[in-house]
């Protein structure tokens, strides 16, 4: 095998740690900035930084392209608000394993056969153990499920527009552009929460700053380079690691503790995307987290959680 296809996966494995290390410290900011503004702040910090490297023209693009652009920020920005709103009520591994089901569900879009069955069975298992009543109640905030699950609705919107703007713009130019519309949106929902960062803004927006590259910058860079000499497939099984990377820098950064049934449910998830992605049909789309947030990267050619 040639060296590079040893890197390869190396830098996938590198982007998502950096990537649910993002998401962890994240959550250290929840107590002085809402969800929200910490979701501006992030995407808006990679916007700045992506439009300055990229230096795109959208003004000189065709109608379909903006709009395709702007769709991709919408998801974009769905998806990271979703995400980061249900990280503040559960667990990160579980919010991750959740919100997987999105990228799994455009895996199995179509599928046929026992394989496809199989991996959709494993995940619903793990979905239900999740949310399992223990002691007659439901061992998470079931908001905060619910938010997961949609933020993986808008993950696997994501996806299908993703590969339409990588392929009308193979740079980052598409991904800056859809940065911007979803900074513009976040304002909406997080602009009121700027006003905490009078009590200390230099320490929350360099906190801010490490999360946007952690999360969204690194992530997408790296997986970008991998992308050139790794098929998109092997490319899905790795990203099917995810929700124990995440589960695991939960325990580390957030001292969040699973259960055994717990960790259970994440295994089976895990399971469940890497046999979609490994056996499916050369037309199913992968699972590729281009989470450009949790959460912003994009099949065989950005990042999920930008």
């Amino acid at each position: 095998m040639r060296r590079t296809d040893f890197r390869a996966p190396a830098l996938v494995l590198v982007s998502m740690v950096a990537l649910q290390i993002g998401g962890a410290l994240a959550v250290t900011l929840f107590d002085r900035l809402n969800p929200a503004t910490v979701t501006l702040l992030r995407v808006g910090i990679a916007a700045v930084i992506l439009w300055a490297f990229t230096r795109p023209r959208p003004w000189q693009w065709n109608r379909q392209r903006l709009l395709v652009t702007v769709l991709y920020g919408v998801s974009l920005i769905g998806m990271n608000l979703c995400f980061y709103e249900a990280i503040n009520l559960i667990p990160l591994g579980v919010a991750v394993t959740i919100e997987f089901i999105g990228p799994l569900g455009v895996a199995l879009l179509g599928a046929r056969g026992a394989t496809d069955a199989l991996s959709a069975v494993l995940a619903a298992i793990g979905v239900v153990l999740l949310g399992w009543p223990s002691n007659g109640q439901i061992g998470f905030d079931p908001r905060g499920m619910l938010l997961a699950f949609v933020a993986g609705l808008f993950w696997a919107a994501y996806i299908l527009v993703a590969s339409r703007v990588g392929g009308a713009d193979p740079g980052l130019g598409g991904l800056a552009v859809a940065l911007a519309v979803a900074t513009g949106i976040a304002c909406i929902f997080g602009g009121s929460g700027l006003s905490a960062l009078r009590a200390d803004p230099m320490l929350l927006l360099a906190w801010a700053g490490a999360v946007a590259v952690l999360s969204s910058v690194v992530p997408y860079s790296l997986e970008l380079v991998a992308l050139r000499t790794m098929p998109p497939r092997v490319m899905g099984v790795l990203v099917s690691i995810e929700p124990a990377i995440a589960s695991v820098a939960g325990f580390l950064i957030l001292s969040q503790v699973l259960q055994l049934r717990e960790i259970v449910a994440v295994v089976l998830v895990v399971c469940a995307s890497a046999m979609a992605t490994l056996f499916a049909a050369p037309e199913s789309p992968p699972i590729d987290s281009p989470r450009s947030d949790q959460h912003g990267r994009t099949p065989a050619t950005s990042d999920r959680d930008a």
